[in-house]
């Protein structure tokens, strides 16, 4: 399951074709083959770490029900990996020679007889295919069936505080398959969920921002409140509009003209059509043209009251108005998952990449990496690579809580931003002052103190930590080439002498108390559902201005797609295209002061004054160079026209 982060409104090459399968495979291979027999090949990371002998509550009843994908590798899994490195490269000859959908399939997709083969192994372990794409075959059935066709047993493992059914050891498929199957996940999963069609719930009750605001950074100081880093402070703003992001990150004429940027999250806001063009209107955005804003989505929703259906609805409405905000021209597709479950969000962004929806895809949700499991992480990496390969770039927010020390216990990284194969997108604190002039950004790191009962002090100043961007070096993927020589050996080292993947790889504003306006119905406390507005914040902001300020660079390009943007992004390392971000920029400490309504939504229940410091992110730093909390930095003026001079 994937959350939604728009939270912090106050706050192996294969043949062709294949045999025809006979003899044992077309019976059925028994399950007493184990994964490293010859006849099978492994699945690998099917079988997940705390599925371990001390956590074996037993073997799972033979008729229980499993429900799972069985991913294919496709025809030449080797080259499309190395054709997604190569088109996306600069320095190679092959760099943005992109394939179209078609070609890509053709070229790198599984063939008929491949998933016929896949097809015929499964039923013939008793399986029950309930669908198939050119991704994977479904199949339906008992554990029986399933470990006969997987070469494994089921058991039941604690996990916390419940129990969840898992392999006892890693999964394989036939060898006669000749490598056909990328991966199979379901295999290990919670309790079953619900598949009937649900109706999307109302919107969420109202949240709204209590005053006094500035309407730009340090436009109206908090006079009458406590001092903090030996000086009085600024009040909050009230949310930076599109006009003051594009000057920050240096938009210039551009508007995104003729590019297509797609959003993915899961379900869709009833009123995403009426809520995105009155916030235009009212905060000065181009109005939307004709067909300018798309949605695509799934017949039928699932998951609804698990998932939080109602919250994902601000989700999707931040994303579209801060594309349009910062790139009023583009061309917007939301894509909405069923569900905020991996397989349904998995099928939104290969929606993307089969029908080449857009160039540019923001994704504002993810997990902890500890929840990913490497069958997962095959399967989303494979539809990353396709995107690459057709000219199409992924860009996720790295998470909101530093480094989930404070969250989860353990240090760690977000995924799918942990991807070698997305541009992982950091936060800041930003700053524009008088005139729309970009003054400065920290790392986005808050801590919290309240106001003293005296009124004269903040209590526990700074305070406590409250959340930030998330970063830190991944524990599972490699170091890509792209980051060698960039990222310091001490981050990407931490966890393997060898060097891995360091999330993220470029920043954007996040911290809400710097945060964007959004307007959005919601559901008031008289029952009635109204427009209104608030200020809201966390990478899940951070991500659609960084696709929007991309959206901007590919006109710049004469509209050739920048694809994935990495290598790229890292080759301008170190030059004047970046605010290079860090924790102090002015040497002072910085703060702002908040009052907030208790109740969210007016003073009936009180009002809560406190003082919010900037740049303080948990263990992450924002220094001089990368860094893990804003990666090379965020753009600047000449940024957007950079991708125009390769």
């Amino acid at each position: 399951m994937r959350s939604n982060r728009a939270k912090l409104r106050a706050g192996v090459s294969m043949a062709a074709t294949l045999p025809m399968l006979a003899g044992a495979l077309a019976l059925g291979i028994p399950a007493a083959h184990a994964a490293d027999s010859p006849n099978r090949d492994t699945l690998a990371g099917t079988k997940p770490a705390w599925a371990t002998a001390k956590a074996d509550k037993g073997a799972t009843a033979d008729s229980s029900q499993v429900s799972a994908r069985v991913y294919l590798a496709g025809k030449d899994a080797a080259g499309l990996a190395a054709y997604a490195k190569s088109v996306s490269d600069p320095s190679s000859a092959s760099y943005g020679r992109y394939l179209s959908a078609k070609q890509a399939q053709a070229r790198f997709g599984a063939t008929k007889a491949q998933v016929a083969a896949v097809k015929s192994w499964l039923e013939s372990a008793g399986l029950k295919v309930t669908g198939t794409t050119q991704h994977y075959v479904s199949v339906t059935g008992d554990v029986a069936a399933a470990e006969k066709a997987f070469g494994t047993q089921l058991h039941n493992y604690t996990k916390g505080s419940k129990t969840y059914r898992a392999p006892a050891r890693t999964a394989s498929a036939p060898a006669a398959l000749d490598g056909a199957v990328l991966t199979v996940t379901g295999l290990d999963n919670a309790p079953h969920k619900a598949s009937s069609k649900e109706q999307l719930p109302p919107p969420d009750a109202v949240f709204k921002n209590s005053g006094p605001f500035s309407s730009y950074y340090g436009s109206k100081i908090a006079s009458t409140l406590p001092e903090a880093y030996g000086s009085k402070i600024p009040y909050a703003i009230k949310g930076y509009t599109g006009k003051q992001l594009r000057a920050a990150y240096g938009a210039g004429t551009y508007t995104g003209k003729g590019v297509r940027v797609a959003i993915t999250d899961a379900y869709a806001s009833p009123t995403i059509a009426f809520d995105a063009a009155t916030y235009a209107k009212k905060n000065g955005d181009a109005a939307y043209n004709t067909s300018q804003l798309k949605q695509v989505l799934p017949k039928n929703y699932t998951k609804t009251e698990e998932c939080g259906a109602a919250g994902w609805y601000g989700e999707e409405t931040l994303d579209v108005e801060a594309v349009h905000a910062v790139a009023p021209d583009a061309n917007i597709t939301y894509v909405g998952a069923a569900s905020c479950y991996d397989d349904d969000l998995l099928d939104s962004l290969s929606k993307v990449v089969d029908n080449h929806l857009a160039d540019i895809v923001s994704n504002s949700w993810g997990d902890i990496e500890a929840n990913q499991t490497p069958d997962l992480a095959a399967a989303y990496d494979q539809v990353f690579q396709f995107g690459a390969v057709e000219g199409i770039g992924f860009y996720f927010s790295s998470g909101d809580n530093g480094d989930e020390v404070a969250n989860t216990g353990t240090k760690q990284v977000d995924t799918p931003a942990n991807s070698a194969w997305v541009t992982a997108v950091g936060g800041t604190s930003l700053a524009v002052g008088k005139g729309d002039k970009y003054l400065w950004e920290t790392g986005w790191g808050t801590e919290k103190a309240a106001l003293s009962a005296d009124g004269k002090s903040w209590t526990g100043f700074p305070g406590a930590f409250t959340s930030g961007a998330g970063g830190g070096t991944s524990k599972t993927v490699p170091e890509p080439s792209y980051q060698k020589g960039v990222v310091p050996n001490a981050l990407a080292t931490a966890n393997n002498a060898a060097g891995n993947r360091v999330v993220p790889d470029i920043s954007a504003i996040a911290d809400p108390n710097t945060g964007f306006l959004v307007g959005q119905t919601q559901t008031f406390p008289d029952g009635s559902q109204q427009y209104s507005e608030y200020r809201i914040g966390g990478t899940s902001l951070a991500s659609p201005v960084i696709a929007a300020v991309q959206a901007l660079a590919q006109q710049a390009a004469g509209g050739k797609a920048l694809g994935f943007a990495n290598p790229s992004i890292y080759s301008k390392f170190g030059s004047r295209v970046y605010h290079d971000v860090t924790d102090n920029p002015t040497g002072s400490g910085l703060a702002v002061a908040r009052i907030d309504f208790i109740n969210g939504s007016d003073a009936s229940g009180g009002l809560s004054t406190s003082v919010r410091s900037l740049g303080k992110d948990s263990s992450l730093s924002a220094v001089k160079g990368y860094d893990d909390v804003t990666g090379v930095g965020t753009p600047a003026n000449g940024y957007v026209q950079s991708f125009g001079r390769h």
